[in-house]
């Protein structure tokens, strides 16, 4: 496991070709690729958390990206685990759940009280791990656009 930092961008574009790959989502993922200075921008901001885990050539075989939401109604904060994927040679050796498990201990060390994550009802696989790992909400998601 590796937290990304701001000058990581070998790992954080490999980590962009394994969502691709993982969601089958080419377009987002590969179409019009981030420059340097805008990853390292978003890299650079304390809210959001990069994991990646590394193979034994430390080529990167998944990750998982998440924003830390500070809270209105009490001073504490949430992690919502954004996208998380693990390229398909290297599923089902408990990578998801100890990229989920590192995110915890810096979630905790950040005085966060709780991470949560979405899944596609036409992904069993995930939503297995999920409830794993917590309790299941069943809730609707809505995307608004602008303009």
């Amino acid at each position: 496991m590796k937290r990304i930092a701001p000058a990581d961008l070998t790992e954080t574009r490999a980590l962009l070709a394994v969502f691709a790959e993982a969601f089958d989502e080419p377009e987002t993922y590969r179409r019009a690729p981030p420059s340097d200075e805008y990853l390292t921008r978003i890299l650079a901001q304390p809210h959001v958390v990069i994991l990646v885990a590394l193979g034994p050539d430390d080529a990167v075989v998944g990750g998982l990206i998440a924003y830390q939401l500070d809270k209105f109604e009490q001073a504490r904060s949430e992690f919502y685990i954004y996208d998380l994927a693990v390229h398909v040679a290297h599923r089902r050796q408990g990578i998801a759940t100890r990229l989920i498990r590192e995110l915890g201990s810096i979630a905790k060390e950040r005085g966060a009280w709780v991470m949560f994550v979405q899944a596609d009802l036409t992904d069993p696989p995930a939503i297995a791990l999920y409830q794993s790992l917590g309790i299941r909400e069943d809730v609707l998601h809505f995307d608004i656009p602008l303009g």
